[in-house]
């Protein structure tokens, strides 16, 4: 009995930012828990893709190509999809970017982009959803946060601050939303072995201090992710809201 709880069968996931690295993998593993993923990105070859490599393996795919920093687009887009095809019941905001250079001298127009993409995005597209969702009094929606939501690191202050709001922004959805039926929550990666983090990951001193850092002692895996996405996308989390659940291998729990 206690296992339908994670059934997403008959569900919709909107995944922003899923034509590869973790929010490709998020998208499979609702797939794989029953949901149908709908992939979001720019690119509509690489979201096309994205889209038959989890047909190949036998899911139900649909994409929802869309400028998730454009709030008009990503309204226009949600509203057109939930009156031609169906409604979205799971949102996960992941789409993101990385920019590194020391504070002092950190681009001012990077910056405009970093909060674009990693806070306004999520702003945008999770409006768009809620406010479906609120008329039909039932949804989940899941920000894709950071351990930058909780810890700093030299040459990303800008990223932190951003994956600070997206913390925040959540507390303040579940504070909004969650008399509505709807839960809000955050889920955080630490270091994983991702596109975003390929030069990271391509430094021998930085892995080996990583490992050395991380009480799990290596790098995660995007496959590690899935099981705290299904569990705060299904009804197993009927009563968790506002909440951010770490995936970081114990880094945060840790001096």
């Amino acid at each position: 009995m206690s296992l339908k709880l994670f059934d997403l069968t008959g569900r919709r996931a909107l995944v922003t930012g899923s034509s590869q690295g973790i929010g490709f993998a998020l998208a499979r593993g609702l797939a794989e828990a029953g949901a149908a993923p709908v992939l979001n990105g720019r690119d509509p070859a690489r979201l096309n893709a994205a889209a038959e490599a989890l047909r190949d393996e036998g899911f139900r795919v649909e994409t929802l190509p869309f400028d998730v920093t454009d709030h008009a687009a990503a309204r226009a887009a949600v509203d057109r999809f939930e009156a031609e095809t169906g409604p979205i019941d799971i949102l996960i905001n992941n789409a993101g970017i990385q920019h590194r250079a020391p504070l002092e001298e950190f681009p001012a127009d990077a910056f405009q982009r970093l909060l674009q993409t990693n806070v306004a995005s999520v702003f945008n597209v999770a409006q768009a959803c809620a406010r479906h969702m609120i008329a039909r009094g039932r949804g989940h929606i899941v920000n894709i946060c950071s351990v930058q939501s909780a810890l700093a690191r030299p040459g990303i202050a800008p990223y932190t601050a951003t994956k600070g709001a997206v913390a925040n922004l959540t507390k303040g959805m579940a504070t909004d939303w969650a008399r509505h039926g709807l839960n809000c929550n955050g889920l955080a990666p630490g270091y994983f072995d991702t596109p975003l983090n390929a030069a990271l990951v391509a430094d021998p001193a930085f892995s080996d201090w990583l490992c050395r850092r991380t009480p799990a002692g290596r790098w995660g895996r995007v496959e590690e992710l899935v099981g705290a996405a299904i569990f705060l996308s299904s009804d197993a989390a009927s009563f968790v809201n506002g909440t951010v659940v770490y995936v970081d291998g114990g880094i945060t729990a840790s001096l």
